[in-house]
């Protein structure tokens, strides 16, 4: 269990409020709202109970997990490397625009406004090594920012791994309540609904190693790619 140190910095970091501008995407979903294939709360479970276990929730998670595990270890090449890999898995366009934005944003705001926990660890170095170098990665996948902001704050894997996926689920949730749109109440049943396949995408991520990056999401990832040019849009993905 995270102290209360730790819990009060992962509860600001996935908050709505953190400046990374999660509210502007959607990850796809607007365009499978506009085709009707996501119409209420219950096709919206349905839509992100299967991202979080076949698709880029579980990919985000592996991330996350390894990046976690190479800062702790103050492995800032492998950080470099997870960082490459996270952007050449996106399956499109906006989900590198979605992945980037955020990450580099997250990265960013922690360094600027909120530093690390334990400045003598070896995640802390490595994170002041990258986050100071301009050049040592231009653009950073979110799961790869967020696993190395984590550990150089002293947050657990576990818990680092449940705030990531529950924010994930609780923003794709947002979009739909803006978009489709279902009430607050029902965003909120379908988030409590969820709970189970969080917390089972989180040690699923933890156990699986970069063996087991990969997904089988293809109407979410054609979803994505579709959303490019759709005409009327509320998001950026």
């Amino acid at each position: 269990m995270p102290g209360l140190a730790e819990l009060y910095r992962v509860q600001a970091f996935f908050s709505p409020a953190f400046p990374v501008g999660a509210f502007t995407y959607s990850h796809g979903l607007e365009q499978v709202i506009e085709d009707g294939s996501v119409h209420d709360a219950a096709t919206l479970r349905l839509w992100v109970q299967d991202i979080l276990r076949h698709g880029s929730g579980r990919t985000d998670g592996i991330l996350l997990a390894e990046s976690w595990r190479a800062a702790m270890a103050g492995d800032t090449q492998a950080v470099k490397e997870l960082a490459g890999l996270g952007l050449a898995l996106c399956p499109s366009r906006e989900r590198h625009t979605e992945t980037g934005g955020q990450g580099t944003a997250f990265l960013s705001t922690i360094r600027n406004a909120w530093g690390t926990g334990a400045e003598a660890s070896a995640a802390a170095r490595a994170f002041h090594e990258l986050a100071d170098d301009a050049d040592a990665v231009e653009t950073w996948p979110y799961p790869v920012a967020a696993g190395l902001c984590l550990a150089a704050s002293g947050i657990g894997l576990d818990a680092s791994l449940s705030a990531y996926l529950h924010a994930f689920a609780a923003n794709l949730i947002s979009a739909a309540v803006r978009a489709v749109p279902i009430g607050q109440t029902d965003g909120q049943r379908v988030l409590a609904s969820l709970m189970p396949q969080v917390m089972e995408t989180a040690q699923t991520a933890a156990a699986s190693g970069l063996d087991g990056l990969g997904s089988c999401t293809f109407l979410a990832d054609i979803a994505s790619m579709r959303h490019e040019t759709q005409y009327t849009r509320l998001f950026r993905t």
